[in-house]
């Protein structure tokens, strides 16, 4: 994701987060309150409606299309997987635990290998089995074109999967997954991938009874594997109906409480409207949540003031980075001497309050996210302070031949975003003065900036990105931008620095093979450490996301997996 956590999803550098999430400090719930207990002292009980209050509506409601971190909110609780999020509140629920699998996989042959069992006893909606066959079908059909969207790993880890075009056009299917009887699947990939567990996540390795396929209309009906149904999906998921399914037992799944009867999801609303129904409480709205609205800096002061209101905020951080890029092939960005002075220059504190204050971001001098499960390691290679060191910048620009200081074009989005918006770009072109630098800023509406920046032949020299994680871990957070390999050169390119560093990336491979986590999570956060030093990017904040829950909502759990409300946990009695 790599979105804002709407729908945690893939490339947040390229679209906002999700993001959907997207993450920060270990996430909590309500301040001052017990994630638990919060919304009220009695115990969470079944029965009743929850509603969900959304921006953006839950389109391409089908497992294949879906771009989900963990298995994602309201997808979650139609869709199982092979493995799933832990649905504990703060970094707890960063760990990868077993869902329709009875354990996160058995690794063999250098963890090229994944094998899996299915738990006995489950059932789809219309009481029929799930086998091994299914879930090895619906990743299969992920491949199909006409059902894209989906994340790509599969296609670039699984032996054959280059080449797959799905089974519409090739019903032979893929040899590199076996189900040698209806409880086994087997994985065989092309080279080790430790996190193999993380991936089994995505909403692709939920089953499909290929009897019930109807392709590109799936999304209307789908097969439920999870504790609700679909009963309706009106306006490509702007309405989406949910009730029981009474055939899901709690039995074979620890993680989702599914306490309400019925979920109802209501999208396509103003953000400041979802803001004013959740505040108000009245009616159904007491009972109501979003799972990707955040509070803005004018509301949180609202908020604030209120205690009662307080009291229903919920705080959470998801794995994401906002930070400055540089294109090391344009000039004057090419001496990191350029890169290292306005690394010094930057003024943390006015970037801060222009991404709406110290509630909703914290300060970063890593590009890992600062949480445990990402392989955290504190390192501030060219420290600025609170407020920039333009005195230490101004000695490395005259170190860099630019002794009367020099002028560059900062790139940003025009989208009011607190994150490459005009308000950030104002903060650091301020900054960056005091060192001698004359920023000038070029604003670009959303669609003209993400095409610029992901273009190796039109990326700026100087630009404001961000990027969040697929999943908890180093890995998707550093391959993707510092990997030389992931160079695109005719596509959507993150790499943006173009650093091809053999070390770095035999590196990359080799904590790829690590199958203990918390091992490769140690390597990642020195390897983060180690690119640090190259000055490409300049870390600038961590988002913190704050967002309103119904006065009678209970049961509110935020994990450092997503940084917002599980839906899966809440209860409305």
């Amino acid at each position: 994701m790599r979105r804002q956590p709407s729908v945690i999803t893939r490339r947040v550098a390229a679209v906002s987060v999700s993001l959907v999430v997207a993450a920060g400090a270990a996430a909590c719930g309500p301040k001052d309150n017990d994630a638990k207990d919060a919304g009220g002292d009695s115990k969470p009980q079944k029965g009743g409606t929850l509603t969900v209050l959304n921006a953006s509506p839950q389109e391409d409601f089908d497992p294949a299309r879906l771009y989900t971190s963990g298995g994602g909110n309201v997808p979650s609780l139609v869709f199982r997987t092979l493995t799933t999020r832990n649905r504990e509140s703060g970094a707890a629920g960063a760990e990868v635990v077993p869902d329709l699998a009875t354990d996160t996989g058995r690794p063999s042959k250098n963890a090229t290998v994944w094998t899996y069992t299915l738990k006995k006893g489950l059932k789809y909606e219309d009481g029929t089995p799930i086998t091994s066959a299914d879930i090895k079908y619906g990743i299969e059909r992920s491949f199909a074109a006409e059902l894209s969207g989906g994340a790509p790993y599969l296609r670039d880890w699984l032996i054959g999967g280059a080449d797959y075009q799905g089974p519409y056009k090739d019903k032979k299917g893929l040899d590199s997954i076996e189900t040698p009887d209806d409880l086994t699947i087997v994985f065989h990939l092309d080279k080790p991938e430790g996190e193999f567990p993380y991936l089994a996540t995505q909403t692709q390795f939920a089953p499909v009874p290929k009897a019930k396929d109807t392709g590109t209309k799936y999304e209307e009906h789908p097969v439920s594997s999870g504790p609700y149904k679909v009963v309706k999906n009106e306006n490509d998921g702007e309405r989406l109906t949910l009730e029981r399914n009474t055939y899901w037992s709690a039995a074979t799944d620890a993680e989702r409480k599914a306490y309400p009867d019925k979920i109802d999801v209501r999208s396509g609303l103003d953000s400041s409207v979802i803001n004013q129904r959740l505040s108000a409480s009245q009616g159904a709205d007491a009972t109501a949540v979003t799972t990707d609205t955040n509070l803005g800096p004018a509301e949180l002061a609202k908020v604030t003031g209120d205690k009662e209101l307080a009291s229903r905020v919920g705080t959470g951080h998801f794995g994401y980075t906002n930070y400055i890029a540089f294109n090391p092939k344009v000039k004057p960005f090419d001496n990191p001497k350029v890169r290292q002075a306005i690394s010094y220059a930057i003024d943390r504190t006015s970037v801060i309050n222009a991404a709406g204050g110290s509630s909703l971001a914290e300060a970063a001098t890593t590009y890992l996210p600062n949480q445990k499960s990402f392989g955290y390691t504190p390192y501030d290679h060219f420290p600025a302070g609170k407020s920039g060191n333009p005195a230490k910048a101004k000695e490395l620009l005259t170190e860099a031949g630019y002794k009367n200081g020099l002028t560059v074009t900062l790139t940003h989005s025009n989208d009011k975003d607190f994150e490459t918006s005009p308000e950030i770009a104002t903060a650091i072109q301020d900054a960056l003065k005091k060192a001698g630098i004359t920023v000038k800023l070029q604003g670009l509406e959303i669609n003209d900036y993400k095409d610029k920046i992901h273009s190796v032949k039109t990326e700026p020299g100087f630009f404001l990105a961000h990027w969040g994680a697929d999943w908890p871990s180093g890995g998707p957070f550093l391959a993707p931008i510092f990997d030389g390999r992931q160079i695109v050169q005719d596509g959507a390119n993150f790499n943006t620095g173009f650093l091809n560093d053999k070390s770095v990336n035999e590196e990359i491979d080799a904590i790829n093979k690590l199958t203990d986590l918390d091992e490769a999570a140690k390597r990642w956060g020195a390897l983060d450490k180690k690119i640090g030093e190259q000055a490409l990017t300049v870390p600038l904040f961590h988002p913190v996301y704050k967002r309103l829950y119904g006065s009678a909502v209970k049961n509110i759990v935020i994990s450092d997996w997503t940084g917002v409300l599980d839906i899966s946990q809440v209860a409305v009695k």
